[in-house]
């Protein structure tokens, strides 16, 4: 048979799925083990947008829609960005797709030509390196540090633009780190994206998950010169829980909006009508499950926190938004856990999930191999157990490699007691046999 395409080929699998489908068959062989990995709320999809989608079935809007999606999603679409973050788009200007991680590649396959360069700040989540590359687009990573939260400067983003440099994702607030920038970090951003031609592809799916009081802005609304280069992302998926509906969606200038329907119509032949409804329910009903589930989950993430925080070796960022904690293993890195050399993210994630029975993710797959993620998107008991299986999986760990090294200090203080009584034996032997020698000389 003839070779598979080369692009397809050299797609990597999801880190976050994997680790997913490996605690979920070790929970099927009846393994006592506590999931972090996959990024969904664990809460269920609101009463009145189930209800939504069950009176599309009943009402028979099973059939084809428009590739950009019905008018009346388009409108609730900007409706709720109207009244959420005052953004105005017509319908013209927004296009509808099964998941925000499809509008991901649909907006690259738009915007990219094999050869053109995408600025990607790391850590990232993982689908954006994978497509970058099945669109024939080159990623260009920019590493960030703890010094700058793990946000992307000014001044850094200057010096990776070259001219075939095309766009820049910026996923704000991010998955995997929580991190969120401020207004006056994305105008200086912005600034830079003007002056230098770029597009900005802003994944905004977590605007509604921030904490502490803090506001979210929109790159969209720092002006019209940003906002006709702007293509914003977004979906129904965190804000509603609401994963398994599959609506995603673009906001930008009708000229590109048009360019996606086209290819929209040709490899999805439009989203799912029933799943449509029921996201017109999420944008236009009641917002009061949205506050809930936010106020839960800072909640638990003040938790998560805290209790990393006092667990020596590691460290966590405190995430300002979304539903995830990055935990610093800087600690372990080039050590060894259960005799086991850590070298990275993966051998740590692999160990806890096998001694500790904890599944994390690895920030190895988002370009941060010293950080694994937790998902905060699991019941409070979860989260308590999950704590205290790390706290224990290191305490073991450390009091193991102490008893490994007591044991090595023993067999080396034995090899040489033993080597000791072997000089000292021998050298009786040879002072006896010189003293021999030297009486027998003065008698001679």
């Amino acid at each position: 048979m003839k070779a598979l395409s080369k692009v397809a080929k050299a797609v990597q699998a999801s880190t976050t799925i994997e680790i997913d489908m490996k605690f979920k068959r070790m929970k099927a062989e009846g393994i006592d083990v506590i999931g972090f990995g996959m990024g969904e709320p664990d809460f269920n999809t609101p009463e009145n947008v189930k209800q939504a989608g069950i009176r599309a079935i009943e009402n028979n809007l099973t059939r084809y829609t428009p590739a950009a999606g019905t008018m009346d999603v388009r409108n609730a679409i900007s409706y709720r960005l109207k009244e959420d973050w005052d953004l105005e788009y017509a319908a013209d200007e927004i296009v509808v797709t099964g998941g925000a991680k499809h509008m991901v590649y649909v907006v690259l396959k738009t915007l990219v030509n094999p050869g053109d360069e995408v600025i990607l700040p790391a850590p990232y989540w993982v689908t954006y390196y994978e497509a970058i590359k099945m669109v024939g687009g080159v990623p260009v990573i920019l590493e960030t540090t703890a010094e700058t939260d793990l946000k992307i400067t000014p001044e850094l983003l200057k010096e990776a633009i070259c001219p075939e440099t095309k766009c820049i994702i910026l996923n704000n607030p991010s998955n995997p780190s929580g991190m969120m920038y401020t207004k006056d970090e994305l105008e200086a951003l912005a600034k830079v994206c003007v002056e230098e031609d770029l597009y900005i592809i802003a994944d905004e799916i977590y605007d509604k998950l921030v904490f502490d009081g803090q506001v979210f802005t929109p790159v969209a609304s720092l002006g019209e010169e940003v906002k006709e280069r702007t293509i914003l992302i977004n979906g129904v998926s965190k804000t509603y829980a609401m994963t398994g509906w599959r609506i995603g969606y673009a906001c930008g200038p009708k000229e590109i909006m048009k360019v996606i329907s086209n290819y929209l119509s040709h490899c999805m032949s439009g989203t799912s009508s029933i799943s449509q409804a029921a996201a017109i329910e999420a944008l236009t009903g009641p917002q009061d499950s949205v506050e809930a589930m936010r106020k839960e989950f800072e909640a638990r993430r003040d938790y998560m926190y805290a209790r990393i925080e006092n667990i020596p070796g590691v460290s966590a960022i405190k995430s300002p938004a979304t539903f995830y904690m990055f935990m610093n293993i800087d600690g372990f890195i080039g050590k060894k856990l259960y005799g086991v050399p850590v070298r990275d993210a993966d051998d740590f994630a692999a160990l806890l999930l096998d001694k500790g029975l904890v599944a994390v993710v690895p920030g190895t797959g988002f370009g941060a191999p010293n950080y694994v993620r937790w998902s905060f998107a699991v019941s409070m008991e979860t989260i308590e157990k999950g704590m205290d299986r790390l706290e224990e999986f290191l305490d073991a760990a450390q009091a193991e490699e102490i008893g490994r090294f007591n044991l090595d200090l023993g067999l080396a203080q034995s090899e040489m007691a033993a080597l000791e009584a072997f000089i000292n034996a021998h050298r009786a032997a040879y002072e006896a046999e010189l003293a021999a020698e030297q009486a027998a000389k003065g008698e001679n």
